[in-house]
């Protein structure tokens, strides 16, 4: 510039000449500039428009500020281009307000300006500029691409602003969750808590996918929480959601995929352990029931109440509504045995039968006769993949039995094994069901088609039988435990130790163990392998009559008036519960909690430490029993001389809650149903290559033949729904020589589906066990003997 030239200056700034040092005033560069201007921006008031700058002039003391570095202006990228949320400053210093934003007020107190309408031909004109204008845009390098979108979004308005942030924030969105490997999701999920990974769910149906259908994160969470119990019972309850979702197949397609059954299983575990304790008023309904008679058996199943007295009655409720659904009329004595299975029940009674029930059409449909005395336990056996050790301690997994079974205890010394009738096949009634003159103990069971075996070998009335795949355990009043094969009925261990009666068993095939409680005031956990007593529990004071047996607890109650929770691995006695007056008359726990009933109170106990929860009965006569699954518990007491059913619902109506059964074992699963006779002729067959003794041998158990673990037999056998499921790697797969065969004939078929003679040869005597019992007329418990040469039913 020349020097008779006036030098450009405004208010607060003064261009200086490239030679000159200045004046004492602080030079500021281009960068500080603009980062002043941001910063100016973000201390303006709080009633002025967002980018806007106010027209009034205020003084402001800002905080000083570090000296800008010697540096190169960076270029301008597009990420600078997201930076701001609001109207970015013009490089080039700023211009009045009021053109920039010529609808934005200058304070929060004015109104707008009113601003001239766009012109028709200016709009024209600029629209056909439009394709000129992309091509330009498109042939520029990207840097100054970027540099002049930046401009244009530095003078656009705030709606236009508004507008392009509405379609610019789902275009540049990347889910994360959904660009992971499925590994890595889970990965990233497992740091979570449980609370967070709910909320997550919520995010989006593609999150709520990869959060519900992925088996490791909550089998972590299972066990992060504690309430994961060591695999099995966890593996029936995934097997039980996809048999019941093979059954209920819906319409119309869901719109996201099911969840796993390990999600199911933590969110029913969760409100377990949380709503029986903290919902202190749950929903409770009474209703009477057995008129004054005592409630001998009470069973919960797929929502019905059942329950068995000494009227000889059986009566099936809603636990809803508390309405008497049904009422099972036929036994000609009390009823003191049940076991139900879907829409079957099985009966017991002191009439010496055993009856099946539809529970459909509350007809009988079935009428078991053969014991010659009082049935007092039964047990029905679903087929289930059990663990069989083979030859080398190759472990090959099996599914046994074949098809239900239904075993039976008499107070007659002996044990009977029936095949459970499936619906459609023929009714039977034993000899005397329809008359009253004839007496049911004369049928000879083998003109039953159902009936199986005759297990003997006990010398005094069977008390308690549990049963679970192949294995069958017997506690008996001649104070031994006899251990059983159901498939082939062999006795394999007689388990002598108890100096008393025994009341009392429990079986857990998955540990190999059985627990037996006495009248000696001892519990004897037995090792099934090696048919030695592992443990003597001792403490209890009187006769140890009720035992409960789940993967964490062994619970025992006894006559002196307590329970014992103790550690069925090592037998170490965790905890005495002892707050009732009088002796246990009914128990049952879970891996949360216990429930107990005695002379006038009905107790809830924390299992994990042994303290009392809560009174639900008091200041009633007695307490007969007491059942629980998921949500509901029902207790059955005696009231004023009368009988009373009592109902909880701990639920809410919101809560999707899927108990576990008390045994552990659901009958869901049907696969049973599809196989046909071929696999009920293959369980004959395997019983008849069982029993059949060589004359040369001197053994009667043959050791099974092992095929390779993985070959495509075995693994097509486990069914789709194993791989869904994690399993433990040491778990094998094989097969044996019991396996379904197809080579049977017709004739042999027939013959065991309508119970003819085969050609099987029963040994007279094994293990030293006849195969009869020896008539015995000092037996008080036995009150009649079958006559030998006494005429059969009528075919």
């Amino acid at each position: 510039l020349d020097e008779e030239e006036p030098i450009p200056s405004g208010k607060g700034w003064t261009m200086i000449r490239p030679d000159s040092s200045g004046n004492s005033g602080k030079v500021v560069g281009l960068v500080e500039a603009v980062e002043r201007y941001g910063r100016k921006r973000s201390h303006g008031a709080d009633n002025m428009m967002e980018g806007v700058e106010p027209t009034i002039e205020r003084e402001t003391h800002t905080p000083p500020r570090k000296k800008a570095r010697a540096t190169h202006i960076p270029p301008i990228t597009t990420l600078n281009a997201a930076a701001p949320p609001s109207p970015l400053p013009s490089p080039h210093g700023s211009p009045p307000p009021q053109p920039i934003w010529p609808s934005a007020p200058p304070s929060g107190a004015s109104s707008p300006q009113p601003q001239p309408p766009l012109q028709p031909d200016l709009a024209l004109t600029t629209l056909l500029t439009l394709p000129s204008l992309l091509s330009h845009f498109t042939s520029l390098p990207q840097p100054l691409q970027s540099h002049f979108l930046l401009t244009l979004l530095r003078h656009s308005p705030l709606p236009v602003l508004r507008t392009l942030h509405s379609v610019l924030t789902p275009t540049l969105a990347r889910d994360f969750l959904t660009l992971l490997p499925p590994e890595l999701s889970s990965h990233v999920l497992s740091f979570l808590p449980y609370s967070t990974i709910l909320r997550a769910s919520r995010v989006s149906k593609a999150w709520r996918a990869i959060i519900d259908s992925d088996p490791v994160l909550w089998t972590d969470l299972l066990k992060s929480t504690k309430i994961w119990f060591g695999g099995v019972t966890e593996r029936s309850f995934a097997h039980s959601i996809y048999a019941r979702r093979r059954l209920d197949v819906p319409s119309i397609p869901q719109t996201l995929p099911l969840p796993h059954p390990y999600k199911m299983l933590f969110k029913s575990r969760q409100l377990t352990r949380t709503r029986w304790v903290e919902n202190e008023h749950p929903k409770c309904r009474s209703f009477p029931a057995h008129g004054s008679s005592v409630v001998t058996c009470l069973l919960l199943s797929h929502g019905r109440i059942i329950s068995a007295s000494d009227d000889h009655s059986i009566h099936v409720y809603s636990p809803l509504t508390g309405e008497l659904l049904q009422v099972l009329d036929g036994h000609e004595g009390g009823v003191w045995a049940l076991a139900a299975c879907k829409d079957t029940l099985v009966s017991g009674s002191t009439d010496r039968t055993v009856r099946i029930w539809n529970l459909a059409t509350g007809k009988c449909t079935h009428i078991f006769g053969g014991h010659t005395s009082t049935v007092r336990c039964l047990a029905i056996v679903k087929p289930e993949w059990i663990e069989i050790e083979g030859e080398g301690g190759v472990i090959t997994r099996e599914k046994w039995p074949k098809r239900s079974t239904i075993v039976t205890g008499s107070r007659d010394h002996s044990l009977r094994v029936w095949s459970l009738p499936r619906p459609g096949e023929p009714e039977y009634r034993c000899y005397g069901a329809d008359d009253t003159e004839a007496d049911p103990a004369d049928e000879d069971a083998d003109d039953n088609p159902y009936h199986k075996m005759h297990l003997e070998g006990h010398d005094h009335a069977v008390r308690a039988l549990a049963a679970r795949g192949r294995t069958l355990v017997s506690g008996s009043y001649d104070c031994t435990v006899r251990l059983w094969d159901i498939v082939t009925g062999e006795c394999k261990w007689v388990l002598v130790g108890h100096t008393q009666k025994v009341y009392s068993v429990v079986l857990d095939i998955h540990r190999q163990i059985a627990c037996s409680g006495s009248m000696d005031s001892t519990v004897r956990v037995w090792n099934l392998r090696t048919g030695q007593c592992q443990h003597t529990l001792t403490g209890h004071t009187s006769l140890v009559g009720l035992l409960g047996l789940s993967p964490s607890y062994l619970v025992s109650a006894a006559a002196d008036s307590t329970l014992r929770i103790w550690d069925p691995e090592s037998g170490e006695l965790r905890h005495t519960l002892a707050a009732h007056t009088g002796a246990i008359t009914c128990f049952q726990h879970d891996e949360f909690k216990v429930l107990s009933g005695s002379d006038g109170t009905l107790k809830m106990w924390n299992v994990r430490d042994g303290s009392v929860v809560r009174d639900l009965l008091t200041g009633i006569q007695g307490v007969w029993q007491v059942v629980f699954e998921g949500r509901w518990c029902v207790a059955a007491s005696n009231r004023n001389s009368a009988t009373v059913l009592d109902v909880w619902d701990f639920g809410t109506d919101e809560d999707e809650w899927i108990g576990e059964p008390p045994s552990g074992f659901y009958d869901d699963d049907t696969e049973e149903e599809d196989e046909g006779e071929e696999v009920e002729q293959a369980d004959v067959d395997a019983m008849d290559q069982d029993l059949e003794i060589e004359p040369s041998e001197g053994s009667c158990s043959t050791e099974p033949e092992i095929r390779q673990e993985g070959s495509p037999e075995s693994i097509q056998a486990l069914g789709p729904e194993i791989d869904d499921v994690p399993m433990d790697p040491e778990e094998g797969v094989g097969a044996s020589k019991w396996a379904p065969s197809s080579s049977s004939s017709s004739r042999q078929r027939t013959r065991a589906l309508l119970g003819e003679p085969s050609s099987r040869a029963i040994p007279q005597l094994r293990d030293g066990i006849p195969s009869r019992l020896p008539p015995n007329n000092e037996t008080p418990t036995r009150p009649r003997i079958r006559p030998a040469m006494k005429s059969r039913r009528q075919m």
